[in-house]
């Protein structure tokens, strides 16, 4: 009788590749302009699942209290030749994005986490782990991202940044 269980590699724990710093704000209620991350390439390693967690950190002039820092998750909309199709403005880079609409971004993204801040500068905020293969219908897709946006009515912190995944495997024993 085979019986699996939970696997953690050696090397678990990856670091997103997302530019944070001072990533300016959006209007009130609007999370359409941020930062997209670079893609997650899953085709290797083949793993189950990715916990994804991480800290964001405010700037230095104190932010709106009450205001939110919203973190999504990107998936290709098609994967052709092993070359992903990302969508609306996403292409799987580290990058300043702006999204087209609302009704796209909220039919084209998974959505994450949502910081609420206080009105204290230079604080950092963490978020607990989220299975991206849950946000997915229970499958880790092929290629994935994360997307962030806030309306803090300043920029981010200059530093104090880090977004993260632990990568899950299955091992029969």
């Amino acid at each position: 009788m085979t019986i699996l269980k939970t696997s953690y590699p050696a090397t678990s724990s990856v670091d997103l590749t997302i530019g944070l710093a001072s990533l300016a704000t959006n209007a009130v209620g609007v999370y359409l302009a941020g930062r997209e991350s670079e893609a997650v390439d899953n085709t290797t390693n083949n793993d189950l699942d990715h916990l994804l967690s991480g800290v964001i950190q405010v700037g230095s002039v104190a932010p709106t209290v009450s205001r939110s820092i919203n973190i999504y998750a990107y998936a290709p909309t098609s994967v052709a030749a092993g070359v992903p199709t990302y969508p609306d403005v996403l292409d799987g880079t580290d990058s300043v994005e702006t999204m087209t609409s609302a009704n796209v971004m909220n039919s084209a993204l998974r959505f994450v986490a949502s910081i609420t801040i206080d009105a204290t500068a230079d604080r950092v905020y963490a978020f607990a782990p989220v299975s991206i293969a849950s946000l997915f219908g229970g499958t880790l897709p092929k290629f994935w991202g994360v997307f962030v946006a806030h309306d803090t009515a300043q920029n981010l912190g200059a530093t104090g940044h880090k977004l993260s995944y632990e990568r899950i495997q299955q091992q029969a024993v």
